[in-house]
């Protein structure tokens, strides 16, 4: 934790302060920003106050009374409700305008950490609330060079799994071998594992119908045969097996035969324009120094996908944040399930993926967005025409 940097921040926002709050584990973004370990799970509630100025400020449980030890400031004690709610006066005197990670009608769910009955209770004790999203984007979201590695790494290994599961397809099919979405899941998990890399769930294998669904997973007992003349869309996503890693996410579609139908051509066409609109949207807004909002690259692809006559079909935002975890806390390019004003900041990091989800078929084409400094680059390869899986 930067405190010089985050009061800063701060001044900057024009706040007094980030309070910051836990009970039972519940704000994980909490422990990130303060980088504070979670040794064990607190039962007793705490905060924690970082000023535009001066020292920080504790407020701990008398039982548990030595969870913030490990961060600066003086620290007070309290017991009873009483004393709760009078040390929570104490602490907050002087601040009108303070942030918590609370997001106004759960705009931004990833930030919407704090419970309601928490947030009456402090706006009880006098201060304003309002999201600290702009805050945690700064302080979590951003990525260090090492991790920068990470998902470039992460990167070359995921595309190789991907050309290879596409290569595994078309295989068996030459070979006249059953193969089924579910069969393809376990050979990428199998390859990640030789690669020594990381997923919690996934890939997405889907053929046909099953590409509409733009969160289908094959399980075991529910899974398609892959055939010949089907489309396959492969979503994936991993990260190095180390501590700090960062993920690579990517969407690929391909079809088992060599003579595409128009249709399907068609439809892959407007979704890689409206990635590639997209991209150049941030790519241009970055070398021009020019403020950019994630909602305003979500606008990008829709409006190149909505001019062509498929809009509604375009069931999601364009792109989420990437991070240690697959969805980050950092700018979503959203203007559809949320309005995202965050804006885009360098060493963060995010995916562009638009779609359009027919009733027969959906085709999907995802790549990851780093932007630096001044400038913002597509972080692998990226996929131009369908891939002839025979």
């Amino acid at each position: 934790m930067q405190i010089d940097q985050i009061q800063a921040a701060l001044r900057e926002e024009k706040l007094d302060g980030w309070l910051f709050f836990d009970h039972h584990n519940r704000d994980p973004l909490a422990y990130k920003v303060l980088g504070l370990a979670t040794v064990r799970t607190p039962t007793r509630r705490w905060y924690y106050l970082i000023p535009a100025a001066g020292e920080p400020k504790a407020l701990v449980h008398r039982i548990e009374s030595g969870m913030l030890d490990a961060l600066p400031g003086e620290k007070q004690i309290y017991s009873g409700w009483n004393t709760q709610v009078g040390g929570l006066k104490t602490m907050l005197a002087g601040c009108w305008r303070i942030a918590m990670q609370y997001s106004p009608l759960c705009a931004i769910p990833y930030v919407a950490m704090v419970d309601g009955g928490t947030l009456e209770l402090v706006r009880q004790a006098g201060p304003e609330i309002v999201s600290s999203a702009n805050l945690v984007q700064l302080f979590e979201a951003r990525w260090t060079a090492a991790q920068l590695e990470t998902h470039l790494e992460a990167g070359r290994r995921v595309d190789r799994i991907r050309a290879a599961a596409f290569r595994h397809i078309g295989d068996a099919l030459r070979a006249g071998q059953d193969i089924t979405e579910w069969q393809v899941n376990r050979f990428i998990r199998s390859e990640f594992d030789r690669a020594s890399l990381f997923t919690d769930h996934g890939p997405i294998v889907a053929v046909n119908a099953h590409m509409s669904d733009p969160h289908y997973e094959p399980q075991v007992q529910r899974s398609a045969p892959i055939r010949k003349g089907d489309p396959v869309l492969i979503d994936m996503w991993a990260k190095l097996d180390q501590p700090g890693a960062v993920y690579y996410d990517i969407t690929w579609t391909g079809y088992c035969g060599s003579d595409i139908p128009e249709r399907v051509r068609e439809v892959f066409a407007v979704v890689a324009g409206a990635r590639d609109q997209a991209v150049a949207r941030v790519k241009a807004a970055m070398t021009g120094a020019e403020p950019l909002c994630g909602f305003q690259v979500d606008d990008a692809a829709r409006g190149y996908i909505t001019d062509r006559g498929f809009g509604e079909f375009f069931v999601h935002r364009t792109g989420h944040s990437i991070g240690e975890e697959v969805h980050g806390t950092g700018a979503n390019m959203d203007n559809l399930e949320t309005h995202d004003e965050r804006s885009i900041i360098p060493r963060t990091c995010f995916s562009v993926e638009p779609g359009v989800y027919l009733p027969e078929f959906g085709i999907r084409s995802e790549v990851n967005v780093y932007v630096d400094t001044n400038e913002a680059r597509v972080t692998g390869e990226v996929q131009n025409e369908l891939v002839s899986i025979l």
